[in-house]
């Protein structure tokens, strides 16, 4: 597999795979699949908040103590049964007694008095006050003669006392429909009001606002974009004095386009205007104004621009405006649906007929093409900054800015690894640092070195090595012979960019690759360079049908790359005489963006027998070139794979070495440090008595040694 800077290799199959063509990022399978393992939210699921648990669990914990401890609670005496009542009454040794009736239960009678004490004789008691006496309370049910007794006067020291049962039917009536309301209050109504999500707040705006004192963002935090940072600096200077501007007739810019490949800091030199800036700062998403509803979205672009005049002069960020702002009447849809209703209101409120000034919308997009033309026009967004990918210069300096918070080796120098990452945006940057700290610290160094670096940056743009992976003897000979061809023919030819390094250990989707990397960034593409570069990619079919006689799957890869260099070199680079210079479809474009339901084929079947007749002579020249190269120097061919399968890996240096001489100088053993020593003890320690070896088992050999892949 050739790998070429800049970009990414495409799913394949087979044991090898093949050559890159467009400067385009190409996102694999698994990288599609891998993103996303993140702890994704389940959309939808309904949650309360562990404040709410706590309440409720406290009030049901309080209701069950109520319950046990209500007894304990009640008036204090001994609780006497039924029997021990009867004998009491009989005997005369009740000094007064209260009869409470029980609404509930008609049979029980709650009876609360004092009884007098008894010797064991029956005599009663004395003490300093008369008689002495003990508090008691039963729940009996009381016998006819006996309440007839009690009622006729019989018995004057009972008394009996009429409960009042009003307050208790009337907490027992309302009680359950108070537990239901307030079930409903706390698991409902409380729960929307806190997400938001009432009634009254569907059509509300998302936007928020940031705090200056949180945003700690400045443009210092941003690096290797310098022509955008003095672009929305000016729109801040604006901001702090607009009467600089004002003096000369100039009016504040209505909206600023940020359009640029991903991960190359567009969010990010958003915050810094806002850390910069003395304004408020509204931030959004496009996809937060789209709902399924039609009218949602354009009250949402309607209550932000009412809180927005609110807080003049203020900063509006839309991050992804073209999840909003596609072209109307293209694509699916009709005029009436969701996307363009919102789109209409964000066009009348960013320069219609009641339109103030003193709001200023920032936006960010990747997809300027899909965009509305009524949306890119001055008066909506006077400016479009371009946010490219970081040159050499700029990418040493976003190293910096990410490496303060990383600790690296004194022997680092971040300007060899700015040149050896074209092609890389800031986010790739920041994530080979990141990568490169979590390798140093896997295998518990203490600084980030340059061999951390390297690799970290072979994983970011190539994948991860796949040691683990099992391949047979003749699948890594086979992958050998097809990385030596491309490696043959990349040092023989003129045009290709300098060998980086050749391996056959799996990394990523690839079996084996062929790494290449320019001297300098690339910033355009001439037509002896691309035919070398197609060579070399047919160089690993032709290798390894030398060697084996037969042809793989492995070239897939190659063969499709290799395809679509030579189609884009007739379809829309100009460089076949016999097509001329003609653009002939536009493959760039893709369906359903906005654009056209499907895609128009612009010239004739004759011209399309031509593209193809073209094509085909093309890869057919690339590829007799580079037999030809192999066949004329087959020993260092057979050289390069035989080191390739000793070593796994090779130097850009050590390929040329073999082209050049004919000959291999191996690379030095890693160095075998010894135990340290100490000095000689002063006293002598008696010396560990070897343990005999364990008997051997009878029809057990000797284990198995740890083995791994050749």
């Amino acid at each position: 597999m050739a790998i070429e800077p800049g970009l990414t290799p495409t799913l394949r199959t087979g044991v090898n795979d093949g050559s890159l063509t467009e400067p385009f990022f190409i996102m694999s399978d698994d990288n599609k699949y891998n993103e996303d393992d993140k702890n994704p939210k389940k959309g939808g699921e309904f949650k309360v908040p562990p404040r709410t648990w706590v309440v409720w669990i406290a009030i049901f914990g309080a209701i069950i103590l109520l319950m046990v401890m209500r007894d304990r609670w009640e008036s204090p005496g001994t609780l006497i049964n039924q029997f021990r009542f009867q004998q009491l009454v009989e005997s005369n040794q009740i000094a007064q007694a209260t009869l409470n009736y029980n609404p509930q239960d008609p049979y029980l009678t709650e009876i609360i008095g004092k009884y007098y004490k008894v010797d064991a004789s029956g005599a009663r008691i004395s003490g300093k006050d008369g008689d002495q006496t003990e508090p008691f309370r039963a729940k009996v049910r009381l016998t006819s003669r006996l309440e007839r007794k009690i009622l006729s006067g019989q018995y004057p020291q009972f008394e009996v006392k009429e409960p009042n049962t009003m307050l208790l039917s009337l907490v027992w009536s309302i009680l359950p429909f108070a537990a239901i309301a307030a079930f409903i209050w706390f698991f409902f109504i409380r729960q929307i009001k806190m997400a938001g999500k009432g009634a009254l707040s569907f059509g509300k705006s998302k936007a928020r606002l940031l705090a200056k004192e949180r945003n700690k963002t400045t443009f210092k935090d941003v690096a290797g974009i310098d022509e955008a940072i003095e672009e929305v600096s000016e729109l801040v200077e604006f901001l702090k004095d607009p009467k600089k501007f004002q003096r000369l007739g100039g009016r504040i810019p209505k909206g600023i386009l940020m359009v640029g490949p991903p991960g190359t800091g567009k969010t990010l030199l958003a915050k810094a205007i806002a850390g910069e800036a003395d304004a408020a700062f509204f931030s959004i998403s496009g996809s937060d104004f789209v709902e399924m509803f039609v009218g949602v979205g354009a009250s949402r672009v309607r209550d932000m621009f009412e809180q927005a005049r609110k807080n003049t002069p203020c900063l509006i960020f839309i991050d992804e405006i073209d999840a909003v702002g596609r072209s109307r009447g293209h694509g699916l849809g009709g005029g009436n649906d969701e996307r363009e209703q919102t789109l209409n209101a964000l066009l009348v409120e960013m320069d219609g007929f009641d339109t103030q000034e003193g709001i200023i919308i920032i936006a960010a997009t990747n997809r300027p093409d899909v965009l509305d033309p009524a949306l890119l026009r001055p008066g909506r967004f006077d400016r479009q900054i371009m946010v490219n990918l970081p040159d050499v210069r700029g990418r040493e300096a976003i190293l910096k800015v990410h490496a303060k918070n990383v600790k690296l080796a004194p022997s680092v120098d971040l300007s060899v690894i700015a040149r050896g990452t074209p092609g890389y945006s800031g986010a790739e940057l920041a994530n080979l640092l990141n990568e490169a700290a979590l390798l140093a610290a896997s295998t518990n160094k203490k600084a980030v070195s340059m061999e951390e670096l390297e690799e970290a940056r072979d994983k970011v743009r190539w994948g991860r090595e796949r040691r683990s992976l099992a391949m047979t003897d003749e699948d890594k000979k086979f992958t050998a012979w097809h990385e030596a061809g491309h490696a043959l023919v990349n040092v023989l030819l003129q045009h290709t960019h300098p060998l980086h390094k050749v391996t056959i250990i799996p990394r990523g989707q690839a079996l084996g690759s062929t790494m290449s990397l320019p001297k300098t960034d690339v910033l355009s593409r001439r037509r002896k360079e691309m035919l070398d570069l197609i060579a070399m990619t047919m160089a690993g079919r032709i290798a390894e049908e030398i060697i084996s006689g037969d042809i793989s799957s492995g070239a897939a890869g190659d063969i499709q790359q290799a395809t679509n260099m030579a189609r884009a070199m007739v379809t829309q680079w100009g460089m076949s005489d016999r097509i001329g210079m003609i653009q002939y479809g536009d493959d760039d474009e893709y369906v359903f963006l906005g654009r056209e339901v499907s895609r128009a084929k612009v010239y004739s079947e004759s011209t399309a027998q031509e593209i193809d007749a073209e094509v085909k002579r093309i890869i057919d020249e690339a590829y007799k070139t580079a037999k030809d190269l192999i066949t004329n120097n087959l020993d260092k061919l057979e050289l390069i794979a035989k080191s390739l399968l000793e070593y796994e890996s090779l130097d850009g240096t050590q390929v040329e070495e073999i082209v050049r001489t004919g000959k291999f100088t191996p690379p030095p053993p890693t160095p075998q440090v010894d135990a340290p020593h100490g000095a000689p003890a002063g006293t002598p320690l008696p010396e560990i008595p070897v343990k005999p070896a364990p008997p051997k088992l009878p029809g057990l050999g000797n284990p198995a040694p740890a083995g791994g892949l050749a």
